[in-house]
């Protein structure tokens, strides 16, 4: 293990029966940190969470906490408390009992336990709610007991099953800053679980993405927006648009790609080494491609194409186009900058972008 590593999954596998669920992970996580593990349903986030839980055993490699292999320890002695998506709070005991109860499983006094209680309570704040019944509680409410009776503990680690699943898009936001907030000022290592990409993006210092049991990707959320690894990595994240062709030129300087779309130039240096003939995969961020009407200079690389639709999110659109050839284009621009340009349907229009602005991807 690196010095900053709180935790280690070594060749860590798990089956169920003749299935794998997880294949072969080999990565860390350091101390103090907020690292993300996000995917579909069924890419094996929840389990990794569960064996570094204790709630499953790897069938095999190794798990270590602070160096030592704990594989073969329960959860109880293991000190990773959990906040479940379901929040799991005891529907018999009121807020602040829910909050002492760890505290009172790990034997201390009645005092002592209610000041640390309270304290998080007052954190939280929540100390208002210390009697109320959690059935009464709001979902936001509901969320921070949840949270305030693992921390409560204190621990090293915090794991965190889609915790804002349940809650309102407003909410979640407003849920976003409290944990992050939480993990900077107690500098408590928390791994959090999620399918979405905004609440992965917006907290994490770095971001776990998997498919099908393994890791495809791990990095900090600009480096994986801006240079995603593998073609599921870009499919997945759905900010980018991705050309597959033939590579019909490489040296030093540039690369060329031959595309159904058109052929396009990228700095050699943007992503990896490729050789004339292989078939390679770029993208392109949604964000860099410009929209004219007019022909767009010849350094630029271009492609024509019809409007089929418009998205509106704030302060920014999504303008959707598609090539004489049916591939989908995506450019998201301000307001502002589409306001002197016609985007009806059926509107046909340049696409362009510098050299500068893609990525290779993979080479076969």
């Amino acid at each position: 293990m690196q010095r900053d590593a709180l935790v280690a999954f070594d060749g860590v596998i798990k089956r169920f029966g003749s299935f794998v669920a997880v294949q072969k992970l080999d990565f860390e996580i350091r101390k103090g940190e907020f690292l993300a593990i996000m995917g579909s349903s069924g890419c094996g986030k929840t389990t990794t969470l569960r064996m570094l839980a204790g709630l499953e055993a790897p069938s095999e490699g190794a798990i270590r906490l602070a160096g030592k292999p704990i594989n073969d320890l329960p959860t109880w002695k293991r000190d990773t408390p959990m906040v479940w998506q379901s929040l799991a709070l005891f529907p018999f005991l009121n807020v602040i009992e829910n909050v002492e109860f760890a505290l009172k499983m790990r034997g201390l006094g009645k005092a002592e336990r209610r000041q640390r209680a309270e304290k998080w309570l007052d954190r939280m704040q929540i100390f208002e709610f210390a009697s109320r019944n959690v059935a009464q509680l709001s979902g936001g409410q509901r969320q921070r007991v949840a949270l305030a009776r693992s921390l409560v503990v204190e621990p090293e680690i915090l794991l965190l099953d889609e915790p804002l699943s349940a809650l309102d898009a407003a909410l979640k936001v407003r849920m976003q800053t409290v944990l992050k907030t939480l993990q900077r000022e107690t500098g408590i290592t928390f791994v959090y679980v999620t399918h979405s990409q905004s609440e992965a993006f917006s907290m994490a210092d770095r971001v776990i993405i998997m498919s099908r049991g393994k890791i495809e990707q791990i990095g900090t959320p600009q480096e994986i927006y801006r240079t995603p690894k593998t073609r599921f990595v870009a499919d997945f994240l759905g900010s980018s648009n991705i050309f597959t062709g033939d590579v019909v030129h490489a040296d030093a300087a540039t690369i060329g790609l031959s595309t159904p779309s058109g052929t396009f130039r990228l700095n050699a240096a943007a992503g990896g080494a490729v050789k004339t003939g292989q078939q390679a995969t770029i993208t392109v961020l949604d964000t860099k491609p410009a929209l004219s009407l007019d022909r767009p200079a010849e350094s630029r690389n271009m492609l024509r194409a019809k409007v089929i639709g418009e998205e509106f999110v704030g302060a920014t659109a999504t303008i959707y186009l598609e090539t004489a050839g049916g591939q989908e284009i995506r450019v998201q621009k301000s307001h502002a900058e589409l306001s002197d340009l016609p985007v009806d349907i059926g509107q046909e229009l340049y696409v362009s972008w510098s050299q500068d602005d893609g990525h290779l991807v993979s080479a076969a």
